[in-house]
């Protein structure tokens, strides 16, 4: 008998944990401690909030939680709900503005905070403890369950944003709001939103009508970014689009309402070809047959960071007109957002028509500089003096270092980390998005599965990123953000396969702190919300399965070595054309690849089933690829 009852014991255990869902929560909390059960959801629990200005988080939640479960809860005011929604009475200092606690029993939840963002980030967490289907758009008949947790939560930085660049590809007012349910999903609070450049002008300026009128539209073109062919003579501009001012309003308040803050980019003096297309007047030579690129190449670029520009893109610094113009810019835009910042651009600004223009040469004597990279230094400090009128703080890429800037001013750093370590060692406020760490528009895995970009950031390196580096005062670095530049971005769909893992990472980076942040504990949670995008509909990359494959070359032969980001994976390969499965060669160490025109075969797999691309090598790309 003691024996039987030992057996029911131990099956019972069993289903107990085989009932467990695992707590995958992205980003990691500060504190987080399991029991044992859960509460369950029902048709007849109830959402409340204690404070009116917590019901529009309830509100939020209680759409999100019918959508999936086909329930008829309603948020009401009161503190006796079984699922609680509290502003402290007593602010808690170590959870700020930002920061909750969440407690889950058995009976029922409560999500206390100081602020509505704090309860807004307990919802989101809250969402991610229920099962996967929460994610999904029509109703699902099954067990709600919350796991019992106790959570204590707060960010680490204040600055946690992505950037989405919609002057390169243009994205509807519709796909930009998913954009930023998407964000808030991971707790980034900041969506910088690069709205003009030389391939688009996407804002509304109701006293410059001919910027969304000629700025907003360029050729049709395909293929390539950068190998189209430029405008012809007569062409008509047909494909694009700009955000009307009402527009920006609605997407501002949707912003506001899930506590993100946007910046707005003006991107000036350089990036400014569409523009030029508007206002020809604007720059040096006043080249009225100045078109919106559609892609084409009008640069050429030296391999050290130094170009030249064939077509102007620059305003000129020189002509006052330009400082009434972006006046008139600055001042709508201004009215339109909110918040302190107003993006500037400032990067990549070339200087060449500056150099052959007499009025360019004419203000430099009377300045009295000699180098006319320095005019950047005198028209970023125009440009303060313009937004700090209309009570906005300048940011700008690390560039706006070159030529001196105020004091007042805050630094991207996106070259490295280089220009933001010199610019807080100066005392300015800093960002940190650096091409090594944050750019989402890099390719992602191997290089021959994804459309070739110039550069490659792997998932792991994306969460191996510190933002506050060694020997730099921690006080002056904001945060950071994850860039995608949409160059190679036709369809919003690509726009999340390339953020998706990665900004993940990067938001585990901006809020978790550092010591508690581990790459395999992070991949297992990752692979969770795979799970959970697909139900969502939301896209993303697998490249995290694909192995990275390194050349080295000695004594004339190509050495082979392959590393896997992932646990668990194991990698087959072939040399002798035959297709790689679970049964060919298991990569374990480095390896030689024999003479003549061999092509090397590769695939991972994981329990038996293969999970990664299949990757083709033929032997000239190895060879471009070896290193001594």
């Amino acid at each position: 008998m003691k024996t039987l009852l030992s057996l029911v014991l131990i099956l019972m255990v069993g289903l107990v944990h085989a009932q467990v869902s695992p707590v995958n929560l992205i980003p990691q909390p500060v504190e987080l401690k399991t029991g044992s059960g859960f509460y369950t959801l029902t048709k007849v629990s109830t959402i409340c909030f204690d404070n009116a200005v917590a019901k529009d988080v309830a509100e939020i939640l209680v759409k999100k939680l019918n959508t999936a479960s086909g329930f008829s809860l309603k948020a009401v005011p009161g503190n006796k709900g079984s699922v609680r929604l509290s502003i402290s009475t007593t602010p808690d200092p170590q959870l700020g503005a930002e920061g909750y606690t969440l407690v889950s029993t058995t009976k029922g939840i409560v999500i206390s905070a100081n602020q509505p963002a704090g309860l807004f980030y307990g919802m989101q967490t809250l969402l991610q403890l229920l099962p996967k289907e929460i994610e999904s758009k029509k109703v699902v008949s099954m067990k709600w369950t919350v796991p019992v947790v106790t959570i204590t939560d707060y960010p680490r930085f204040e600055w946690r944003g992505l950037m989405l660049d919609v002057a390169r590809n243009f994205f509807t007012k519709d796909e930009v709001k998913q954009y930023l349910d998407e964000m808030v999903r991971f707790k980034l609070n900041t969506f910088h939103w690069h709205l003009t450049d030389d391939e688009g002008w996407r804002i509304e300026i109701k006293s410059l009508p001919k910027l969304t009128e000629v700025g907003a539209w360029r050729v049709e073109r395909f293929g390539h970014f950068g190998d189209r062919e430029a405008p012809r003579s007569a062409e008509k501009a047909t494909v694009g689009g700009f955000y009307t001012q009402d527009d920006i309003r609605e997407i501002v308040q949707y912003a506001k309402d899930r506590n993100i803050t946007i910046v707005p980019e003006i991107d000036v003096p350089g990036h400014s070809m569409a523009a030029i297309a508007s206002y020809p007047e604007l720059s040096c030579k006043k080249d009225t047959t100045t078109r919106v690129s559609p892609g084409s190449k009008f640069s050429d670029w030296y391999g050290n960071s130094t170009f030249k520009m064939n077509i102007e893109n620059a305003l000129n610094p020189s002509d006052e007109n330009v400082y009434i113009f972006l006046d008139k810019v600055f001042t709508e835009v201004a009215a339109l957002f909110p918040g302190q910042y107003i993006h500037v651009g400032g990067d990549e600004c070339y200087k060449g028509f500056w150099s052959d223009d007499a009025g360019c040469q004419a203000l430099m004597k009377q300045l009295g500089i000699r180098h006319v990279e320095d005019l950047q230094g005198y028209f970023m400090n125009r440009v303060e003096v313009i937004l700090k009128a209309k009570g906005k703080k300048l940011i700008g890429w690390d560039e706006i270092l070159d030529g001196g800037i105020t004091p007042d001013a805050t630094v991207m750093s996106w070259r490295g980390v280089k220009g933001g370590i010199e610019a807080a060692k100066m005392g300015h406020y800093v960002v940190m998005s650096p091409t090594t760490h944050a750019y989402l528009d890099y390719t992602q895995g191997e290089r021959t599965i994804d459309p070739p970009i110039y550069a490659s950031l792997r998932l792991k390196k994306c969460y191996s990123f510190e933002p506050v580096p060694d020997g730099v005062d921690a006080k002056y670095i904001l945060g950071g953000q994850g860039n995608l530049w949409s160059e190679q971005l036709p369809t919003f769909r690509h726009v999340q396969y390339m953020a998706y893992p990665r900004a993940w990472a990067l938001a585990e980076v901006y809020w978790t702190p550092r010591e508690s942040r581990n790459w395999d504990n992070f991949v297992g949670r990752v692979e969770n919300q795979f799970v959970r995008a697909e139900i969502a509909g939301v896209n993303y990359s697998k490249a995290i399965y694909d192995p990275s494959i390194k050349i080295t070359k000695s004594n004339g032969k190509l050495i082979v070595s392959m590393e896997c980001e992932a646990p668990g994976l194991d990698v087959f390969y072939t040399t002798d054309d035959a297709m790689p499965d679970r049964y060919t060669l298991k990569y374990t160490l480095p390896f030689t690849l024999p003479d003549g025109p061999v092509t090397l075969r590769v695939i991972s797999y994981r329990d038996g089933k293969p999970i990664g691309h299949l990757i083709t090598l033929k032997r000239d790309e190895l060879e471009k690829r070896a290193t001594k």
